[in-house]
């Protein structure tokens, strides 16, 4: 069975990218989604174990709410209330979060290298 990951925005997809493998299909609300991206969604994941991981204001926890009629059965991943979003929460604590929710075989360790957060486009 694959995994599945379920957040709100590109840049939260582009942030657990870096600390999971690719054997973890990550998709996006974009937002607030209607009947038709629930359903989209819904077709995206198929059989595939989910985790709802949304920010942890009041927007996220409207999706997550929309999410968990569509997904019963989701494992939900949740982020502190003093981060502004799953793309702005420090990467160990991401790390934390993937392996409480018991994703540990997928996570990339290398990620909390200091050297993964260079890049040559800073210089």
């Amino acid at each position: 069975m694959q995994t599945a990951i379920i957040v709100e925005g590109k840049n939260d997809k582009a942030r657990l990218k870096r600390v999971l493998d690719d054997h973890v299909h990550i998709y996006c609300t974009f937002g607030t989604p209607g009947s038709d991206q629930l359903d989209k969604l819904r077709k995206q994941v198929g059989h595939d174990l989910v985790f709802i991981f949304t920010d942890n204001d009041s927007s996220g926890k409207r999706i997550r709410f929309l999410l968990r009629d569509v997904f019963p059965d989701a494992e939900h991943i949740y982020t502190r209330k003093g981060y502004s979003g799953v793309e702005h929460t420090p990467i160990e604590y991401l790390i934390e979060q993937l392996e409480k929710a018991g994703l540990d075989a997928h996570i990339n360790y290398a990620a909390l290298s200091p050297a993964s957060d260079w890049s040559k486009d800073e210089f």
